[in-house]
């Protein structure tokens, strides 16, 4: 063995890190400042610059709405002309305030009947919607985009009783089936 020390590159490197940081610090600090303080005092020495005056506020007038035989404005126009054609016709149509169903965003084409339950002496058909979710329906449900009704399940097929409009407020029955698919 030599009289020459051994140096370790990984002994090295966080002496000559912690070096730089201390020369850095000892160049940092100290100092004449003066010349910054002075500054600042001079800053806040000074008048604040006015603030500019609020805006006015306009009064609004108020509105009472005195619908006499104009439309009512919370009521969508095809509500409307489904309500009006309802009246006008033969009493047949469809609901224009029931709330949809699921289903009734998919054309009977589009759905799949998978298979039936029975539960507690309610039967249950299954249906696959086109993007695969599976869901359960019973006589009374609304499924297809023409207002179709569920009147009876069996075990390989759904009865269902449509309400398709013949033209402004002329409305009919027809009846559709979604048969079991293997």
């Amino acid at each position: 063995m030599s009289g020459r020390p051994v140096c370790s590159s990984r002994i090295l490197w966080p002496i000559a890190a912690a070096l730089a940081v201390g020369v850095g610090l000892v160049g940092c600090s100290g100092g004449d400042q003066g010349d910054l303080e002075a500054y600042v005092a001079k800053i806040k020495a000074r008048d604040p610059d006015p603030l500019e005056p609020l805006p006015d506020i306009k009064q609004v007038d108020t509105f009472i709405y005195e619908p006499g035989e104009r439309r009512d404005p919370f009521v969508t126009d095809s509500q409307a002309h489904e309500a009006v054609a309802a009246v006008s016709d033969n009493g047949l149509a469809p609901d224009p305030l029931r709330r949809k169903e699921e289903l009734e965003s998919f054309s009977l084409d589009a759905l799949r009947m998978v298979g039936t339950l029975e539960q507690d002496q309610t039967r249950w058909a299954l249906i696959r919607s086109q993007d695969g979710i599976l869901y359960k329906v019973r006589v009374g449900n609304h499924m297809g985009l023409n207002n179709g009704q569920i009147t009876s399940i069996s075990d390989d097929e759904i009865q269902l009783t449509e309400v398709v409009s013949d033209g402004p407020g002329d409305w009919r029955e027809r009846q559709a089936k979604v048969s079991l698919t293997e």
